[in-house]
């Protein structure tokens, strides 16, 4: 089970003990605060292990603070940046886990990319190596666009796993994983200054909702007009 699920379940137990302690002075019976825990108990554990959090993640999406939406509109805008820059076909995204539930996208949603170019085998080596590169640094661009309007990152848990695991499955050791994510974070950082002009207006067509092809289309006319 994920940490939020069983965060929710432990604070579902700790409120059955207190209300069965006062249940008595309140003259309520036991029974009612210890069927309720079953059920939330019950839904938990049927969505952790069949619908893999997608209704704690939708719940927990209705209470987002604007401050966090603004982060991952931030964060998200630094994937799109860099995928676009990196020549990784971008095929759509959602800052919201309502809208990646309508999309039929899993998790929170966040920026989609064709991996077919990584995924396909028989390339050359140094291909190989290349494309791996682009796609880290697409991965590590939504911390480092988080690092630079707010000074530290906290999105980004599922793009770290993503990276590890491709990195592990290519054989890289823990030590040189680290140095992977930590040189495309750098590298990342790079190219969002480097056009921070495209990169705030393209946060300002996002929060409208955009179109891919309309993000795409910001970003190469800020490109054009860079002296």
């Amino acid at each position: 089970m994920q940490s939020i699920s069983l965060n929710l379940i432990a604070i579902g137990i700790f409120a059955m003990t207190m209300f069965a302690l006062f249940a008595p002075i309140l003259n309520i019976p036991v029974v009612f605060p210890a069927g309720i825990t079953f059920i939330i108990m019950g839904l938990l554990t049927f969505d952790t292990l069949t619908w893999n959090n997608r209704g704690v993640t939708l719940f927990l999406d209705l209470f987002s603070t604007a401050e966090q939406r603004e982060r991952v509109l931030h964060h998200e805008a630094g994937h799109f940046l860099a995928a676009y820059f990196l020549g990784i076909p971008i095929t759509g995204y959602s800052l919201t886990a309502w809208e990646a539930f309508r999309q039929k996208q899993p998790g929170k949603g966040g920026v989609q990319f064709d991996t077919t170019a990584l995924e396909k085998g028989g390339q050359k080596p140094n291909q190989i190596n290349l494309m791996l590169d682009r796609f880290c640094t697409v991965w590590c661009a939504g911390m480092a666009a988080e690092i630079l309007s707010y000074g530290n990152a906290e999105g980004g848990e599922d793009d770290r796993s993503q990276l590890q695991a491709i990195l592990k499955e290519l054989g890289y050791p823990p030590s040189q994983r680290k140095q992977k994510q930590e040189w495309s974070t750098l590298q990342a950082k790079s190219l969002i200054e480097r056009n921070q002009e495209a990169y705030q207006t393209l946060i300002k067509v996002m929060r409208q909702g955009a179109s891919v092809e309309s993000c795409e289309q910001i970003i190469q006319n800020q490109a054009q007009l860079k002296p």
